[in-house]
């Protein structure tokens, strides 16, 4: 057996050919290793266009129960979350002074109502007095001109129907008098009676107290709010959608709606009204989303989230989301070929929230386009070596 040794000015040199050698090998393994990445191709895919907005659980309807007149709070009939009536007493004021106002407005009626009994009793009486004067003229006068009385007697009966023609004029002035000062009175006591009205506060119609505001005791000017009333029978959800997907939007559009509170159960809508006017500062424009059904239990201000469907397309042509990139405003994938990647550009269309996105022209049907994590997709360049994994 022949024994072969290297020479001792040899071996550290071969060492060290020996260890670079290795380091190559581990770099070209490693870090020039291509990367490992999976493709896929176009596929047939059903795929609805969403746009996505948030907002919160609105009533329609809300109307602030306030006063018209200055008051202070004696009772509350009503509080947070009851369902009231149209008609329904919710709040009474202090209301003594207009009490008092409300008495001595009804005995001003009943003093005009007398004056304008007197005045046409007085005026009855001063007709009576008339129609004796006519006739006692008129014999006085018929005596006279057959020389039975003198004409003095004719004067005096004259003079005594004037004065009795006068007194019915005055007494019908006075029971016109009359008659109006017991309707102004009737006035004074109807106003009266409203302002005693005016410290009961109704509720305007039917609906549930959402918010109680004030409490017994409170002074209260007129117009503020003491309860806000909402009608349950239109509750909507208020979203804001960026304005720029506004111009797929629609009214009647079905919507998908998400409550905090439910977070997993999906509720039914429609686009009942498209705002005109964008928000100037957040570029969103409001968008209402009515509830189908209604909405029984409903919490006012909810957070949620909708989804509103502009369009629907069956058998689309699709890649996973994840396949396509951002430059700009275009859209791009990496093809594979030849072990090679290469960016084509392509035109996308509806972006589903499945997870699939259209892809309308750049790439064939049978064009294998890489998908790999985005920390990895972002070191992807054209011409880099990558090694397709089955």
């Amino acid at each position: 057996m022949i024994n072969y040794r290297i020479p001792a000015k040899l071996r550290k040199p071969l060492i060290w050919l020996v260890a670079i050698v290795g380091f190559v090998v581990v770099l070209r393994l490693t870090v020039f290793a291509p990367v490992q990445i999976k493709t896929v191709t176009i596929v047939k895919h059903d795929l609805t266009a969403q746009v996505y907005g948030n907002g919160t659980v609105e009533a329609k309807v809300v109307v602030p129960v306030s006063s018209k007149v200055t008051g202070r709070i004696e009772a509350l009939y009503a509080d947070q979350g009851d369902t009231v009536k149209s008609g329904q007493v919710l709040v009474r004021f202090e209301d003594e002074d207009y009490h008092q106002q409300v008495l001595e407005a009804e005995a001003g009626v009943r003093k005009a109502e007398a004056a304008f009994i007197a005045g046409n009793a007085d005026n009855q009486k001063a007709q009576a007095n008339l129609e004796l004067a006519q006739k006692t003229f008129a014999r006085m006068k018929a005596m006279g001109d057959k020389n039975l009385v003198s004409q003095q007697n004719v004067d005096e009966q004259s003079a005594v129907l004037t004065v009795a023609q006068k007194e019915v004029e005055h007494a019908a002035a006075v029971v016109d008098v009359a008659n109006k000062d017991y309707q102004a009175a009737e006035a004074s006591l109807a106003l009266a009676q409203s302002r005693k009205n005016d410290m009961t506060v109704m509720a305007p119609n039917n609906g549930i107290i959402i918010s109680r505001d004030l409490e017994k005791g409170s002074m209260v000017p007129p117009g503020l709010p003491i309860f806000r009333l909402a009608d349950p029978t239109i509750i909507w959800v208020t979203a804001y959608v960026d304005e720029s997907r506004c111009q797929d939007l629609a009214i009647g559009q079905s919507a998908l709606i998400y409550l905090r509170s439910a977070p997993k159960k999906v509720f039914n809508g429609h686009v009942a009204r498209i705002d005109l006017e964008s928000d100037r500062v957040t570029e969103e424009l409001e968008v209402n989303i009515a509830i189908d059904p209604p909405l029984p239990p409903f919490r006012i201000g909810e957070q949620t989230e909708v989804y509103i469907t502009t369009a629907l397309k069956k058998e689309a042509q699709a890649l996973p989301a994840g396949t396509v990139t951002s430059k700009g405003k275009q859209r791009h994938v990496w093809a594979v070929k030849n072990g090679k990647l290469k960016s084509q550009e392509v035109v996308t269309g509806i972006e589903d929230r499945s997870g699939f996105i259209e892809i309308l022209s750049g790439i064939d049907n049978d064009t294998h386009v890489a998908i790999a994590p985005p920390p990895v997709m972002m070191s992807f360049k054209d011409g880099m070596r990558v090694k397709v994994m089955r």
